[in-house]
């Protein structure tokens, strides 16, 4: 978190940021008022750095940071390399799986989950729009919301995105997807759902962005590196599809007795036109 929002801290607060990175397992110790005179800074700007990164306080700051020196020091996002073996391959993308599932369930606020969940409860239509990989995370949103009496899209196309957005109204959630947080196309559509009163949820990779600054609601996801094989981007689309997980499960649990009559009855119909289909194919 602190090396994702580095270039876009005050300058206090990067002095700040800059000292953790450079002296984590020393600013563990410290108090706010002896990081800030360390740092050159006041215990004021350390506050404000914790505000900044919508933690509660310096305490979860110092905890978090604890939290990372106890984890194994050989974790980290590892590309493949030439002439890479079976066995290395699937190590190397099962680990980096599983660090940027971890990281993201560390970064999610749940502030802003709970605010998404009650919007996606009290919406009918909820529009999922992302570009390229991210266009695969809207139609996995979508088929999760369709099937608990949700009517929602997913258009990869822009022009059949901005199209429903542009008859949205105030009662509409329009969910845009980007692991960098700057698709133009996904900023244009966000800007125009605000433009119709909807309420807007993001979903991005971690620290502010483009796409973010439309938005009303902002959950993030791990800020993976790329890698030259963009096994990076492999794990980045795993965070995505965790966070959609989430947010469905939290809505399914809240309106529990009433979405599971809606999972078994479109279970029954899918299983009902399979099994016609099956008969109806020649022998």
């Amino acid at each position: 978190m602190l090396s994702q929002m580095l270039p876009k801290l005050p300058p206090s607060e990067r002095k700040i940021a800059s000292y953790i990175l450079e002296h984590p397992q020393e600013s563990v110790r410290l108090t706010a008022s002896e990081l800030g005179k360390r740092s050159s800074t006041s215990s004021a700007a350390v506050i404000r750095l914790c505000k900044s990164l919508n933690l509660n306080g310096f305490q979860e700051l110092k905890l978090r940071i604890a939290g990372d020196l106890h984890k194994n020091q050989a974790t980290g996002f590892r590309d493949i390399e030439p002439q890479e073996t079976q066995v290395s391959v699937i190590e190397k993308l099962t680990n980096n799986s599983i660090q940027t599932l971890q990281e993201t369930s560390e970064i999610l606020s749940t502030i802003e989950l709970s605010k998404a969940v009650e919007a996606l409860m009290k919406t009918k239509n909820i529009h999922f729009f992302g570009v390229g990989a991210s266009s695969i995370i809207a139609q996995d949103a979508q088929q999760k919301f369709l099937r608990i009496n949700k009517t929602a899209t997913a258009f990869a196309d822009i022009h059949m995105a901005a199209t429903v957005v542009a008859n949205a109204s105030e009662e509409d959630v329009v969910f845009g997807i980007s692991f960098s947080g700057n698709t133009v196309e996904v900023v244009k559509i966000l800007k125009l759902a605000k433009s119709k009163g909807a309420t807007t949820i993001s979903l991005t990779k971690y620290g502010s962005s483009l796409v973010t600054e439309y938005a009303d609601i902002h959950l993030f996801t791990s800020a993976t590196k790329e890698a030259a094989f963009r096994s990076g981007a492999t794990s980045s689309r795993l965070g995505q599809l965790h966070v959609i997980d989430i947010l469905f499960m939290c809505v399914a649990s809240q309106q529990y007795d009433d979405l599971i009559t809606y999972l078994d009855e479109t279970r029954v119909a899918v299983e009902s036109i399979g099994e016609k289909i099956s008969r109806s194919k020649p022998k």
